[in-house]
């Protein structure tokens, strides 16, 4: 009973914490992008480019790598590389490239790769997921080098992936084709390898393992693909193997300049509706939401507080990300698979990630308790922002303390009247 007055209080507080009025606002990003109806034609144009495909014969076995991220098109652009190779007289297949995703077991990682659309069926060509790892070199310190079994003992790999900032370091290669060779192909040993020198060394470590996949793989060329602010495929281009290393850096710039953010810098309270390991690698992307987990990125929206209310089903339960925010609901924590969650945070180092915040009964509850701890406010008029996830931030919404701020920002656009936040009768957002 003792227990059961304890929280009446609890959620008499926070019912009591007024809630703001919110209006729809769309952010203004540049928005270069490839038309999918010209993915085929683009993905045959760049294969057939000086020096890409001229190591390909016909009878060889090629090795497509293939991530655990939700990349725009990706089922797509697999399955036109596939479609040019098998013209040529190869015989593609695909490879989960995930690191240790999927709870580092080879059936999930298959299942990740199919709910992005990438199966059999629609790529025309075999899936073949296992986690043993072929030691291919050592690193100059003595680390060993590993990649995929299958992509080993294929005749040549094809590296497909998107190239991106990353969301726990800065260098000269971050997210993309050399990550992908040191880390994705090297299943989870190759993940651990790397994770287990520390978050400091990653921008050394990824290029120097990706030089040595390409020096003892058979690399045969890259698929380098950025996406503009609004998740669409803006470049795909295919990349030599001698020229990937060269490559990749000119193409990070143009991820980052292309890449979303939210406009206003600085608020109170950031709602997020969903997280998920197929959103970011940190479950919300902390260039976005400035929650970062790691001392050697920085960047993004800077808050008080961080409410997340829900995680993704592509996520399998998989709930980083909620780690860094202060409140959370009972249904997110409800969908968390906390071993697969362990797993994933014990690969990267990194714990903080997958924390339990402050578990609440509702997104109402989540949200008053974020506006209620803010520091130096005025909570009958709060500064909050609201997005759906930090993939999809054109229309975001903000509170009525943040409108003359909206108003006279040139990348933003309010669209929409201050309305009363729609929850249901038992406290959750529509």
């Amino acid at each position: 009973m003792q227990g059961e007055a304890r929280m009446s209080v609890l959620y008499e507080l926070l019912r009591a914490v007024p809630m703001p009025k919110m209006a729809r606002v769309r952010q203004k990003f540049p928005r270069p992008k490839l038309e999918v109806s010209d993915i085929p034609r683009k993905i045959r144009e760049t294969l057939q480019a000086e020096g890409v495909i001229d190591a390909v014969r016909p009878g060889m076995s090629v090795a497509l790598t293939v991530g655990s991220r939700g990349i725009a098109n990706i089922a797509l652009i697999v399955r036109e590389i596939a479609a040019v190779l098998k013209e040529r007289g190869a015989q593609p297949f695909i490879v989960p490239a995930m690191g240790s995703h999927g709870g580092g077991v080879a059936e999930n990682q298959r299942k990740i790769i199919e709910d992005l659309g990438v199966t059999e069926n629609y790529c025309g060509c075999p899936i073949r997921a296992t986690m043993d790892t072929v030691e291919i070199a050592r690193t100059a310190e003595g680390l060993p080098v590993v990649i995929d079994r299958f992509a080993a003992e294929a005749g040549g790999i094809v590296v497909i992936g998107r190239v991106k900032p990353h969301t726990a370091f800065r260098g000269e290669y971050e997210s993309g084709l050399m990550k992908m060779m040191a880390i994705g192909l090297g299943k989870r040993k190759g993940a651990d390898t790397c994770h287990a020198m520390g978050w400091k060394h990653m921008a050394r470590l990824i290029p120097e393992f990706g030089r040595l996949v390409l020096a003892n793989a058979n690399i045969l060329f890259g698929v380098a693909i950025v996406e503009n602010a609004f998740d669409e495929t803006c470049i795909l281009e295919a990349i030599p193997k001698d020229n990937i290393a060269v490559r990749e850096p000119e193409l990070l710039a143009r991820a980052r300049e292309l890449m979303p953010r939210i406009w206003i810098e600085r608020t109170d309270v950031l709602i997020v509706d969903k997280i998920g390991k197929n959103i970011s690698g940190d479950g919300m992307d902390p260039n976005i939401t400035g929650t970062f987990a790691t001392p050697y990125a920085s960047g993004g929206l800077v808050s008080q507080k961080v409410a997340v209310l829900d995680l993704t089903d592509e996520s399998r339960g998989v709930m980083v990300g909620a780690g860094m925010a202060h409140a959370t609901t009972e249904r997110l924590f409800r969908k968390a698979d906390l071993e697969a969650s362990y797993l994933n945070a014990l690969t990267s180092t990194v714990f903080d990630v997958v924390r339990l915040p402050m578990i609440l009964k509702s997104d109402r509850d989540a949200i008053a308790a974020c506006i209620r701890a803010c520091n130096e406010i005025d909570i009958n008029r709060p500064r909050v922002i609201r997005i759906r996830d930090s993939l999809h931030i054109e229309y975001i919404e903000v509170s009525e303390a943040h409108l003359e701020e909206a108003k006279n920002h040139p990348h933003l656009e309010i669209v929409g009247e201050p309305e009363e936040m729609p929850f249901d009768e038992n406290g959750n957002l529509w």
